[in-house]
């Protein structure tokens, strides 16, 4: 290795232009590696032809490494189809891949011929050592959270402690060429940028990948570092509003409170995670700085009013939590974005239904409640920390014939329809095609009821025309069948937060 290393960073394509956002990842790990590594970033979601970039680079430029952020669900074959390009051009360039999928399918990225090393948590640390110790078995023995193959064997190192390692400088955004590409128009303002503030999530819930990845730790930056970014994209940016990717935003009364105060200073429009307890359990006071903030939205994770289904998944709220807050978000107004699981495995259809009355019940409380709805689709079970599992009682999952859920062992395997859907929560192997149906029907009948706030595309006259026929069905749950609606839908092209971010 040299004393300055290489490394070409690429966020694989996912979605379209319109709705890229900041590479928030490959930012923060170019900017811990910044003094020690030269980095260039590609994102495939701006750069349309950032295959013929990456080749024009390796062709014109020696890297250590290159590095690809991966996430399950469509970027999977944007991943490979990269990861193929590159080793066949330049096949002595090391493949590292980050992210979600190395991380929770870590087996399944290194089953790969084209994935060399699969960094599992966070890797702004592990990628700086892999960097220094590429081509010594006996360095790369020692870095924690990687994975790795010594001839034909994978070795999985012991695993990484969750910590905050994000350096305390700016992120590099000059590295994407002009950052204000990444400004989007949403609900929220004209320029909407987004940003990251904490990392991770102290709860434990079964089904999260971020509870898989992060094990119950959260990290929050200090409120000097929140206030010098924020202003930057404010001022230097243009971002007149932003959406904020934590896992978690809202945590400990005592540790949000600096941070509140500094959204209050910035007085940008703003929309976030949180967790219905964690907003119970604000004081008067606080509610008084997230007023001042000028908090939106919240997307909370109301998941289940099945109690029993919310202890067994760890969630560590209630049914009657969902019903408060979305009270609690009416009084101080702030729109509650309640995401919901239906079709879980047992008693799939009796479950479903009942989350379709409760979410009746929270628009009852709160008709401006935003509403998205998934299938519900845990993490197999080999992704669970053994602790979780046993805990949580995980078991097997089966199909809708009895037969045990077998899932992928390679990346290819992820990027078939049916878990592409897995991995999206928007289908699961054990539901019949009466519960999917039903699913979809009363899906289109909510939506249409209630067009989501974060369509800015849609005439209002669109939304108007699409409640007024959807009022009868929703009035006497006539689900069946709505084809008049879904015909409707599709000609307007209504916006679907599901999909979609803002």
């Amino acid at each position: 290795m040299t004393a300055q290393s290489r490394i070409l960073l690429i966020n694989p394509q996912m979605t379209s232009r319109r709705s890229a956002r900041f590479p928030l990842s490959l930012l923060t790990l170019a900017g811990a590696l910044e003094k020690t590594t030269t980095c260039r970033v590609i994102d495939g979601n701006v750069d349309r032809e950032y295959w013929s970039t990456i080749e024009q680079l390796l062709a014109t430029e020696h890297y250590d490494a290159v590095g690809l952020t991966v996430m399950g669900g469509p970027q999977v074959q944007s991943a490979i189809d990269s990861s193929k390009l590159i080793r066949r051009f330049s096949p002595a360039t090391p493949i590292v891949w980050g992210g979600y999928f190395p991380t929770l399918y870590t087996n399944a990225a290194v089953n790969a011929p084209y994935v060399d090393y699969a960094i599992r948590g966070a890797g702004e640390v592990a990628l700086a050592e892999l960097l220094e110790a590429i081509g010594d078995c006996d360095k790369l023995g020692r870095i924690a959270g990687l994975t790795w193959k010594r001839s034909s064997e994978v070795v999985h190192n012991e695993e990484r402690r969750s910590r905050d390692d994000r350096t305390a400088t700016p992120l590099p955004y000059h590295l994407l060429g002009d950052p204000r590409a990444y400004l989007a128009k949403t609900f929220l303002g004209h320029r909407t940028a987004t940003h990251q503030a904490s990392l991770g999530c102290r709860f434990r819930c079964t089904f999260c990948g971020v509870a898989a990845m992060f094990r119950g730790a959260t990290h929050l930056p200090p409120a000097e570092r929140l206030e010098r970014d924020l202003t930057w994209l404010k001022e230097s940016l243009g971002a007149d509003s932003l959406q904020f990717f934590d896992h978690n935003f809202f945590d400990r009364e005592e540790d949000m409170v600096p941070l509140l105060e500094v959204l209050a200073r910035i007085q940008l429009p703003w929309w976030c995670y949180a967790r219905a307890d964690a907003l119970l359990n604000l004081s008067d006071a606080s509610w008084k700085l997230v007023r001042q903030s000028r908090l939106r939205m919240a997307y909370i994770g109301a998941e289940s009013p099945n109690d029993a289904m919310l202890a067994n998944i760890r969630k560590g709220t209630s049914s009657d939590q969902t019903l408060a807050v979305a009270e609690l978000c009416r009084r101080h107004g702030v729109v509650p974005e309640l995401s919901f699981m239906v079709g879980p495995p047992d008693d799939t259809e009796a479950e479903t239904e009942r989350t379709f009355e409760f979410i009746r019940q929270v628009k009852k409380v709160n008709r401006d409640s935003e509403i998205i709805i998934y299938i519900y689709t845990p993490l197999p079970p080999e992704c669970l920390p053994k602790s979780a599992r046993v805990r949580a009682g995980a078991r097997p999952l089966r199909d809708l014939n009895g037969n045990l859920l077998r899932f992928p062992t390679t990346p290819e395997g992820w990027t078939e329809k049916r878990w592409v859907d897995y991995s999206c929560h928007a289908d699961a192997p054990w539901l019949t095609e009466r519960v999917r149906r039903r699913i979809r029907n009363f899906t289109t009948v909510l939506g249409c009821r209630f067009p989501t706030a974060q369509d800015v595309r849609s005439p209002a006259w669109t939304k108007t025309t699409l409640k007024a026929l959807a009022a009868w069905r929703y009035r006497f749950r006539r689900y069946d069948r709505p084809w008049e609606l879904a015909l409707s839908r599709r000609l307007v092209r209504l916006a679907n937060p599901a999909v979609t971010s803002l």
